[in-house]
């Protein structure tokens, strides 16, 4: 596990927030957040509505400001932005600013707020549920000048608390790591290099811009997850 890792986790464990407790940061419009970053993960939507900002395919944001791989242990699927120079710069970074800033990653928008989806199942009626937790990490750059609440930060941003999207992913992630470690037991090393290719293709590409998002997105994650339950299967 890498240092950034352990320190979200970390994070995670130490600095819960709820969406009404206080925490203190202001932007000071530094640019430090956007450098020495190679931890910058784009979900199907991040990449959807950088696309339509640029005004460019999704081929085109992959092939110019990303890199695709598998997570060693979570075997997902992933695309980060890829960070240029020795300073590790993000790509979409120019003149200290975010070219795309208004649809900048969500991880970016939220900074220095992270959040996940914590899953739980009611042992009394074995149904499952899901709820997302907010933690602060440490920025390493900005202020102290300013006091608000998660809320007040999203808002401000305009992020909604209530985010369909992102406990869906956290959903889908959970269920496609179980399921592809199956299908890698099942078909070996050969067979799954043939597979990745179009894994990524349905779950980052299948998407027309000039539709909704969701729609596209639940009926790609539908299919991929259907496919891995019949590979797995045979």
């Amino acid at each position: 596990m890498d240092a950034k890792t352990k320190e979200i986790i970390n994070a995670y464990k130490n600095n819960k927030l709820t969406a009404d407790e206080p925490f203190r940061f202001h932007c000071t419009q530094c640019g430090e957040c956007c450098i020495n970053r190679d931890d910058i993960l784009l979900s199907p939507m991040d990449l959807f509505r950088i696309a339509k900002e640029l005004n460019v395919s999704l081929e085109d944001v992959i092939d110019r400001y990303c890199e695709l791989y598998v997570g060693y242990e979570s075997r997902f699927p992933l695309i980060r932005l890829k960070p240029r120079g020795v300073i590790k710069r993000c790509p979409l970074l120019k003149n200290r600013k975010c070219s795309v800033h208004k649809a900048k990653p969500a991880m970016c928008a939220m900074f220095p707020i992270g959040r996940a989806v914590e899953f739980s199942e009611d042992e009394r009626t074995s149904s499952k549920t899901s709820c997302i937790q907010y933690f602060y990490t440490d920025p390493g750059c900005g202020d102290h000048a300013r006091t608000q609440t998660v809320r007040e930060w999203f808002d401000h941003f305009g992020i909604s608390l209530k985010d369909d999207f992102f406990i869906e992913w956290a959903t889908f992630q959970k269920d496609f790591s179980t399921l592809i470690r199956e299908t890698e037991k099942a078909f070996g090393e050969t067979a799954m290099r043939q597979l990745w290719s179009p894994i990524f293709g349905i779950l980052y590409l299948c998407y027309d811009l000039e539709k909704e998002f969701l729609p596209q997105f639940r009926k790609n994650t539908e299919e991929l997850l259907c496919g891995l339950r019949m590979t797995a299967n045979t």
